[in-house]
This record gives C-alpha cells, structure tokens and sequence, in this order.
C-alpha cells in the first residue's frame, strides 16, 4: 500500500507540476513574439529612405544644386552681410551707395549732384577738350554764321567722339547774353547770342568750365545771364557763380556706384586787381586762384565726398608750350590736395602731359574752337571704374580753317610724335594712349 500510495503521490505532483509550467510558458511566448513584432516594425522604420526636399525647392545661396534632405545638418550663414529686411530665398536687389541721395531729387538739386547712366556698366567715359567760342563777331563762327549748324565748325566724326562719352566737359570762354558793357581797355571780350547755348547739347557736352577770363567780359549782368541760361539749357556750371559758395562748389556726377566731383578755377588775370572778378559773398565772379587757398579747400573737400576728383585749371602763359613756375608750383598742389585728374588749358596750344604721384596731368589741351589759327589740338579720353583710372587716351585734331577735324594716318602720328617729344615721365603709343 505504501508503495501505491507512494507512486499515486508521485503522479499527481508531475501533473501539478506541467500546469505551473504551462502558463509562465504561454505569457513569455506571447511577449516574445511581440517583442519580435515591435522590433520588426522598428527595424522598417529606420531603414525608411529618407524623405527628400522637392526638386523645384532650391536653395537660392546655391543655384540648382542636388536637393538637399531633411537630415542635413543647417547650412552654415554666408559672410556676405544681408539688407535688413530681406526675405530668404530671395536674391538681393543691386543698390548703389549713392541710393540715398539718388532717392532725394531735393538734395541732388541744392548739392549739385547729377546722375547719368554709363555706356558700359561698371565704368566711367570721360572725355575734355579745352576752349570754344560762339561769338558771331570773331572768325571762328564764319561757317556756322548764317547756318546755325555747329557741324560746319567742329566736324561730325569729331561731335561723335564726344556724344560717346559718359561725361564731356570743355571751357566755355565767353558770356552768353545780350546785355552788359565790355570790360574797359580790354583787347578781346567776348559775348554769345543766349539761343547759340543750344550748340552744347548739339555737341554732347555735358559740364563747362567758366573759371576762365573771359567769362566777365561784358560784366556781372552778363555773368549772371549766362548762369541762368546755362541752367534753363539743362548744363551744369562749374568755377563760376552768383556768389563765392557758388563759384566753389563742386558739380558732382553719381555714375552707377561711382560718384565724381568736378572742380575748376583760374589763375589768369595774375594781378590783385584783375578785369575777371573773383565771386565774393554778395557779388558774381569766377573762384580764382592766383592765390590757391580756397581752390586746395574746396578739392580737399570734394575728396571727402566723393570716389574721384577732376581739376579742371585755367592757367600757364598764352601761346607757350614750356609751363611756368606757376604751373610747376600749383600742380603738385592740386595732387596733394586730392585732385585724381588734372585738365589744363589757356596757353592756346597744346602743352606736356606728366605725371605726379600717380596723377596724370595735361597742363593745356589749347584752342579746341577758339579762333581762325591753324593750331593742333585734342581731346583727352579718360575711362575710369572703381580701382581708378582704367585708361588714358589724348585724341589728336586739328583746328583750322575755322573747322576742328579728328587726325588720322600720318598727321595723327605726327601729333603724337610732338606730345610724346615735350612730354616726359609718361609714355604714348600709337593709339594715342598714355601709360606711365
């Protein structure tokens, strides 16, 4: 009986024992098995492709690139500063530095400032020829007298060069008006009919110089008549003006990012009291500067306001090619002062182009169309961008005749031949182009 007992006892605990088994075994199948599942689904998820950037999304720092994922770490910023208030994705606009000024018609009217769109962007065509005269009593009018057709004076292929350039300057060495009284004892005065004002914008000549003497000729009415016709014509002035302030003030040109200042004044009449009077605070003149005080400020001061600073200088002895001392003396001057170009005229012929620390300097460009002589002349070409002066071009003429003609072939060489032999430190090709 033991022994049954014992085996019954021993059959029922093994039974027992399965059903304790059994349930533990069932839960940790199940666990298992979703632990399989969620490690299944956690698996497919990582390895998803990543999703990309739609390909007509492009980064506008970046032009058509491969598209960039989501998972890419930020872009780092560009060093070029952003306009406050520029949106991403959008490229920003070209504004000059002038734009202020420019926004501003009020302010560019009282400073003086003009504005012209250059032939080639990014660069700036200057071009200067140095005196004229509209005077129907002098010869130089003989075949535009009757006409008033300026091409019969300063032939076509001539008035295109300077309609090209950017900017064309020139002395204007008269009065336009019909009043005033000739200044007493005076050889030569000179006056022009107010309606032959329109020639300049015939010529494409955009500045005048009237820091000569000649501009007073026929007095302070005269001077003032020609200022006010001058303006309604639409020509900026400079050198000369109702008053001192006027007559230094500089005429400014902002010309893409550009920006140059334009400053003429004379030394002639070299006396205390000359025929062409100096402005002073309540009366009209020319700026003077026998004593060049005033002219050294006022180009210091366009130097501050501007990227490039043409002087335009009447000076030197009549009919000399050698310059005087007071040339010599004023030029280095000019050059400390801030000048970045240096156009002379007054000796009625042409004289040396040098150089000083850098600056080219023509000290005369003679008669452009003045008078009946027949005299070789030019006209200088100056390109310049943002570095400085790009290039340096003198344009060999001839006035004669009562005519100025554009020099080709073998009496261009000869011009050319002639400032290269008076003109040291610099050198001319055949072109006409100076480098130093």
């Amino acid at each position: 009986m033991a022994k049954k007992r014992s085996r019954k006892y021993k059959k029922k605990k093994r039974v027992r024992f399965h059903r304790s088994f059994f349930l533990p075994f069932v839960i940790t199948l199940t666990a298992a098995v979703a632990l399989g599942v969620l490690a299944l689904a956690a698996h497919q998820w990582i390895m998803e492709p990543v999703k990309t950037i739609p390909s007509d999304i492009v980064r506008p720092d970046h032009g058509n690139e491969e598209p960039v994922t989501e998972s890419v770490e930020p872009v780092e910023k560009v060093d070029a500063p952003v306009d406050e208030g520029e949106s991403a994705g959008t490229e920003p606009e070209t504004v000059s530095r002038y734009q202020e000024e420019l926004d501003d018609p009020a302010y560019m009217e009282e400073n003086g400032i003009y504005t012209v769109t250059p032939a080639e962007p990014g660069r700036v065509t200057m071009t200067f020829a140095g005196d004229i005269l509209f005077d129907v009593n002098y010869a130089i009018m003989g075949n535009v007298r009757g006409s008033d057709d300026i091409s019969q004076g300063i032939m076509p292929e001539v008035m295109e060069r300077m309609q090209a350039a950017d900017i064309m300057m020139l002395n204007n060495e008269f009065a336009y008006s019909d009043r005033g009284t000739p200044t007493e004892d005076k050889q030569f005065t000179f006056r022009a009919r107010p309606e032959t004002a329109a020639y300049l914008t015939e010529l494409g000549v955009d500045l005048v110089s009237l820091a000569n003497n000649h501009a007073y000729d026929y007095g302070p009415t005269a001077l003032e008549d020609t200022l006010d016709i001058l303006r309604e014509r639409g020509i900026p002035y400079v050198g000369a003006g109702r008053n001192i302030d006027e007559a230094r003030k500089p005429v400014y040109y902002i010309v893409g990012d550009t920006k140059i200042a334009f400053v003429s004044a004379t030394q002639i009449e070299r006396l205390d009291t000359p025929d062409t009077k100096e402005a002073t605070e309540t009366s009209p003149g020319v700026l003077r500067c026998w004593n060049s005080a005033k002219l050294l400020e006022t180009i210091q001061e366009a130097s501050e306001n501007s990227d490039f600073v043409v002087v335009y200088v009447h000076w030197g002895t009549e009919n000399q090619a050698e310059l005087d001392w007071a040339q010599l003396k004023q030029a280095p001057e000019l050059v400390a002062a801030g000048a970045d170009l240096v156009i002379g005229d007054h000796p009625h012929c042409l004289q040396p182009i040098g150089v000083i620390q850098g600056v080219p300097v023509i000290y005369s460009l003679g008669n452009f169309w003045f008078n009946s002589k027949t005299l070789d002349t030019g006209m200088v070409e100056v390109v310049i961008d943002e570095t400085g002066i790009v290039s340096y071009q003198f344009i060999p003429c001839l006035q004669s005749g009562c005519k100025t003609t554009l020099l080709q072939g073998a009496e261009k060489e000869r011009v050319l031949s002639y400032m290269r032999s008076i003109s040291e430190g610099v050198r001319i090709d055949e072109d006409g182009f100076v480098s130093w």
